[in-house]
């Protein structure tokens, strides 16, 4: 890599990193009890260029070929470690041969995070009961998070940040998002990039239409951070992405426990199954316009006939699994 690139990348990486992580980070810091999760390490030029050299490959590589030339396809995890945030040599000349980086959202893009902030804080036109909000509180509380940290959100966001934030405690963290990097890699190294959703569909796609639903997936939700049940849940998928264990991760809904009820069924299938064809369509117009794409998209879109390495091969790609050497 070039001193230009490196110093744009350290750049964008730096000013991202403080815009997402400002307010977690300051919660665990500001006179936080001794039991609250560490903050995120402060990503200096050092560590970024130290974490860039001492990178392995993680997750999930497949080549797809269509038309006479080929695009990657590289399951990611929005929440990880310092250390895996950084692509490896494998992930990064399937990068670097790419022109297009292709992301469900480019999260460095001013205009895609100025929207997004607005769908996650769009009114819900219902409000959840008292005793369930007051357990919102509690929880956020629970992770050092000024009460009015995630209150402009709908309350399956707030559940699901709180769920995020509950494995920092375990050193995952939402500052080390494997998406943020590549697109902070991306545009850096002059990519053309390409948001595979929008923020208003993919909010959409999160939130449970109807009131009764939303209420009762927080209070399972609520159920299983109370309990315990969340970290153990984030560190198996954690692990099984930075093992690249893809038939691991392939049975996920047989150990996530997260399938219980009738809402939980209904959100795992608008969060996953649902928006899976349109990313599929986005990544075969993308490549059969010419364009070499490296399409990074959150890990459980990979798994099953619905995943999207199962759905490009009905769409006429040859999908050949990247081999990793660890």
């Amino acid at each position: 890599m070039s001193r230009s690139p490196r110093s744009r990348i350290l750049r964008r990486l730096l000013a991202c990193v403080a815009a997402l992580a400002c307010a977690g980070s300051a919660a665990a810091q500001a006179e936080a009890p001794a039991d609250c999760a560490p903050a995120a390490a402060a990503l200096t030029p050092e560590r970024v260029q130290e974490g860039l050299a001492n990178a392995r490959d993680h997750g999930f590589l497949w080549r797809i070929s269509k038309g006479g030339h080929s695009s990657y396809l590289y399951g990611t995890v929005h929440v990880a470690r310092l250390e895996w945030m950084f692509p490896g040599p494998t992930v990064l000349d399937a990068l670097n041969d790419a022109d297009t980086v292709a992301l469900e959202l480019d999260v460095v893009d001013p205009d895609i995070q100025r929207r997004l902030q607005a769908a996650m804080t769009a009114p819900r036109g219902f409000t959840l009961p008292e005793a369930l909000s007051q357990r919102l509180q509690r929880r956020a509380a629970a992770e050092c998070l000024p009460p009015d940290t995630l209150a402009r959100m709908g309350p399956e966001l707030q559940v699901a940040s709180l769920a995020v934030l509950a494995a920092r405690r375990d050193g995952l963290d939402p500052a080390y998002s494997v998406d943020m990097m590549l697109s902070i890699i991306g545009h850096g190294r002059k990519k053309s990039m390409i948001s595979l959703e929008t923020p208003e569909a993919q909010m959409q796609a999160l939130q449970l239409p109807a009131a009764e639903d939303a209420t009762a997936f927080v209070a399972g939700a609520l159920d299983d951070l109370e309990a315990g049940r969340s970290r153990p849940l984030m560190n198996r998928i954690a692990a099984a992405w930075a093992a690249g264990d893809h038939a691991q991760l392939a049975r996920y809904e047989d150990w996530c426990e997260c399938r219980k009820t009738p809402q939980e069924r209904a959100a795992l299938k608008r969060i996953l199954d649902d928006r899976n064809p349109a990313l599929a369509d986005g990544i075969d117009a993308l490549h059969s316009s010419g364009r070499r794409v490296f399409a990074a998209v959150g890990s459980l879109h990979m798994v099953g006939p619905l995943g999207l390495p199962a759905l490009l091969a009905r769409r006429g790609f040859k999908v050949e699994v990247g081999d990793f050497e660890r």
